[in-house]
């Protein structure tokens, strides 16, 4: 009785700790974290029809099937979001979530393509973003970045058109370049794409061993340069793969509810991150697309914590992994670490080494 208290007690400390502690997070897409409420309000100003009209509804629905199911309903979010004032909208309640789970700093994947060929204006809508992204700041202290987003499995001409909307717009807050979809789709036809990004000082991430193998993690290291891996959930098939990205410290973005949601691993306690971890490979913990797999960021620490049975210490350095792997400038990492450890010492928990 008295181990089964204790055990509770341990829990109890741990869910409130992380509750509370600042947080970073690498790997979340803005559409696929637009939450009931605030997707009807923007269905309703776009004359989108979607199978439900009150928040239980939307919520049902956003419980998808399979794969293909999930793909209909981000494209069917994506048709949502057009003019400007839908981007703030859905920004800002973003931004109002983060302040709650008090993650301090994100950065956002927004597949800027597909809303283009939905009839946005890019420039208006990088406007509108960091008009949002700087209110976010001021008023909620909290810092978003935004990655752009190559989709692999679509029109080509599209992957030139995402390249010159980030570089266009490297002064509204967007850090990176990424690289997602269909990986059966390989990533070496934008070689030079990500050949540029790296040139003109944009950061690179590419979403890769998820849905296949050991190799498109290879492939996107050699053709994209990536600096960080999306998922990465299979390198542990290839030894080899696993020494690289342990000496190349290519931190892995793990999107623990993510992969068991779509199927990619049975359940969380089969996930590979505990192998991962034991590898040496430095990672981040991530909710993906929050809304669809019904998450959020605190629930991925809680769960992880518990499976991982980790300590406040432990936790607190996942936290400070994230920051050092982010695509900041080091005065502002500095800046942000400096913040996190304070807090973190305030709790008893530090030692946490200056910089990088």
């Amino acid at each position: 009785m008295t181990s089964m208290t204790s055990d509770r007690t341990v829990r109890h400390e741990r869910f409130e700790f992380i509750r509370r502690m600042p947080k970073a997070e690498l790997h979340v897409h803005l559409e696929g974290s637009i939450r009931a409420p605030t997707l009807l309000e923007l269905a309703a100003r776009r004359n989108v029809e979607l199978p439900a009209r009150d928040v239980a509804g939307i919520e049902r629905w956003l419980t998808f099937r399979d794969f293909d199911h999930f793909l209909e309903i981000y494209l069917t979010i994506s048709r949502c979001l057009r003019d400007p004032e839908d981007f703030q909208l859905a920004t800002a309640a973003f931004l109002e979530e983060r302040a709650r789970e008090n993650i301090l700093y994100t950065e956002a994947h927004l597949t800027i393509s597909t809303h283009v060929a939905n009839g946005a204006n890019g420039d208006e809508i990088a406007e509108a973003l960091a008009e949002t992204v700087a209110a976010g700041e001021k008023d909620l202290g909290v810092r978003l970045r935004w990655i752009a987003d190559i989709v692999r499995n679509v029109d080509f001409g599209r992957a030139d058109q995402t390249l010159e909307w980030a570089l266009d717009h490297l002064d509204k807050y967007v850090v990176g370049l990424g690289l997602s979809g269909k990986e059966s789709h390989p990533a070496q036809p934008f070689r030079e794409h990500f050949a540029v990004a790296e040139t003109e000082g944009l950061h690179r991430t590419v979403h890769a061993g998820e849905q296949s193998g050991a190799a498109a993690i290879w492939d996107a290291l050699e053709h994209c340069g990536a600096e960080r891996i999306g998922h990465g959930i299979r390198a542990v098939e290839d030894p080899k793969l696993l020494d690289v990205l342990r000496e190349r410290k290519i931190p892995l973005e793990l999107s623990p509810t993510s992969n068991v949601r779509l199927g990619l691993v049975p359940s969380l306690e089969e996930h590979p991150l505990r192998r991962l971890h034991d590898a040496g490979i430095p990672w981040s913990l991530n909710s993906d697309d929050p809304a669809l797999f019904h998450t959020s960021l605190t629930q991925e620490f809680e769960a992880v914590g518990d499976l991982m049975s980790m300590d406040l210490r432990e936790l607190a350095g996942l936290s400070m992994t994230a920051l050092e792997h982010a695509f900041l400038e080091d005065s502002e990492r500095t800046s942000l670490q400096r913040v996190f450890r304070t807090w973190f010492a305030n709790q008893g928990v530090d030692g946490f080494p200056d910089g990088r």
